[in-house]
């Protein structure tokens, strides 16, 4: 039955936490006293050398960092060590794993940095009867995808596949609930996740399967030496669509503590090893791409898709686009694109039991049926591994070529994360681009079209840095006022504090304080994520 009551277990022998307890109450050690205590009493190290440090102080946000300290532990048991050496001395520390987020959640300012990259055990076990897959925190996404191919004898996959895969951790992705190209809740990390082990702020652990421990009257209850602590479940409102913006809630006050973990952006604690789901390998896949004339197509197109199949994409496993401006920074686009047409689209579905080629005759009568500018002569099949090599080298070009832009004018990539309901997709994208226009700003939009989740990327001279960021924050205040919300896969960080309160409001940041509180009252771990500390 489940249980709103979670016992908390040890990571390390009960005596390492009452020494480190003891320690800390006897002083108020910096990361600088932390460092030989925990080295010559538990052999766990922590790095002071500043040169070592600047390696890790950064993700892929580029926003400034700083530590005083760098731990790299390689079990469960060191990295409580340190995080119970960290909480009790009341220095801050921070979580980093593949250092790939845009938001700056991985990036320190101040205290100790805890890189998980060393977290390798225990090794990735695939269990066919169940269809899961046990993995540990710190393993390169891709790797622990094939690892669960080979096991499996090409039977099974792992089918959470975001662009950051072979940057990103596994543990990394269950904290931001990665996401990847196919549309719907299965494309994120979350209905994948089985079972979490997550040390908690003060260094004790937490294992729990999913369905295990359910809130009761909006709380769960952590035990430990005849102790409880009352945790708050968030019970703001989320919009029921692709939501990477804030913690998971509950507006019933019924939650199940492995959503609560995952998304949190590692504000409750760190992921050290989990249990996910696997599905059966699809034998294989039609994979298209066409141009249509213009971006009214492409919306006329959508509507056209999410009634035919009922509602959903569900069906699919990518439904991407490639908007205005798209194949101005676009490798390959001669091959891709038709004549002037402006928009492209790849369809992706599995095959169950059509063939390769009845499938793509289909998928060409439902394009002619759609009648919204496909020319049927020029839908490219990507059915072979050049051809997929050409499309995906074409698509992971626009922003790299952006940022050459922005470089050459001395200024930087603005790109927006929203996601709006289906029913108003077209009235944000009439609104962005007559915004984007009017301001005579450069720009492209790509992104997931059946999730109606694009990144309209700004590219701003030097004189229109500013206003970039107002068109920015006009953008995200259209997507919440549509029902929508600021981020569709890459979380809230640091970087946009500002967005989570204009989304959600001042009530929703306190339902995450008070939950933060709870286990963290001193707001040490992860720093500056989501909420103002």
């Amino acid at each position: 039955m489940p249980d709103a009551h979670i016992p908390l277990q040890a990571a390390a022998p009960p005596e390492a936490y009452r020494a480190i307890d003891r320690f800390c109450a006897e002083r108020r050690p910096t990361p600088a006293d932390l460092a030989p205590f925990l080295r010559e009493r538990f052999g766990v190290e922590l790095t002071l050398d500043p040169d070592i440090i600047a390696g890790f102080v950064s993700d892929s946000s580029n926003l400034p960092g700083r530590a005083d300290a760098l731990a790299r532990p390689a079990s469960a048991r060191n990295a409580a060590l340190i995080m119970r050496g960290c909480f009790q001395a009341g220095v801050p520390f921070t979580l980093s794993a593949g250092k790939s987020n845009l938001t700056g959640s991985a990036t320190p300012e101040g205290g100790v940095l805890i890189s998980t990259a060393r977290m390798l055990a225990p090794a990735v076990t695939v269990d066919p009867a169940t269809k899961t897959a046990t993995a540990p925190a710190g393993l390169i996404l891709e790797d622990m995808r094939r690892q669960v191919m080979a096991q499996s004898s090409q039977q099974l996959i792992y089918p959470v596949d975001p662009t950051s895969r072979t940057d990103a951790t596994v543990g990394g992705t269950i904290a931001c609930n990665a996401s990847g190209f196919t549309p719907g809740a299965a494309g994120a990390t979350r209905p994948w996740v089985a079972a979490l082990d997550v040390l908690l702020p003060n260094g004790l652990l937490v294992r729990a399967a999913r369905g295990q421990y359910i809130s009761a009257e909006g709380r769960f209850w952590l035990e430990h030496e005849r102790q409880a602590i009352a945790l708050p479940a968030p019970r703001y409102t989320r919009p029921a669509i692709k939501n990477a913006g804030g913690p998971f809630s509950a507006p019933d006050g019924v939650m199940d503590f492995v959503d609560l973990i995952v998304g949190s952006e590692g504000l409750f604690g760190l992921v050290v090893g989990c249990r996910l789901r696997l599905i059966a390998r699809p034998r294989d896949y039609v994979d298209l791409f066409f141009s249509l004339p213009t971006e009214a197509d492409a919306v006329r197109f959508h509507q056209f898709l999410r009634r035919r199949l009922g509602g959903s994409f569900d069906s699919l496993t990518a439904l991407e686009y490639f908007g205005v401006n798209s194949r101005r920074y676009m490798t390959h686009e001669a091959a891709l694109f038709l004549g002037d047409h402006q928009v492209g689209i790849n369809i992706q579905a599995p095959l169950t039991d059509q063939s390769l080629e009845d499938a793509a005759q289909a998928w060409l009568e439902i394009l002619k049926q759609a009648d919204c500018g496909v020319d049927e002569s020029a839908v490219l099949l990507l059915d072979n591994e050049s051809a997929r090599a050409l499309f995906l080298e074409a698509r992971h070009s626009m922003p790299a070529h952006a940022v050459e832009v922005v470089k050459r004018r001395g200024t930087r990539t603005i790109m927006t994360d929203t996601v709006v309901p289906p029913e108003h997709f077209g009235e944000f994208l009439e609104y962005a681009h007559r915004l984007l226009n009017e301001a005579r700003m450069d720009y492209l939009s790509f992104g997931h079209l059946g999730d109606c989740h694009l990144h309209f990327t700004l590219l701003p001279e030097k004189e229109q840095l500013e206003r970039g960021r107002e068109l920015y924050d006009l953008l995200v205040d259209r997507s919440a006022a549509l029902g929508g919300v600021y981020s569709g896969e890459h979380g809230t960080g640091k970087s946009k504090r500002r967005d989570f309160l204009r989304c959600y409001g001042p009530e929703a940041a306190g339902d995450v304080r008070r939950c933060k509180a709870a286990l963290d009252p001193k707001f040490l771990l992860n720093r500056g994520n989501v909420i103002e500390p």
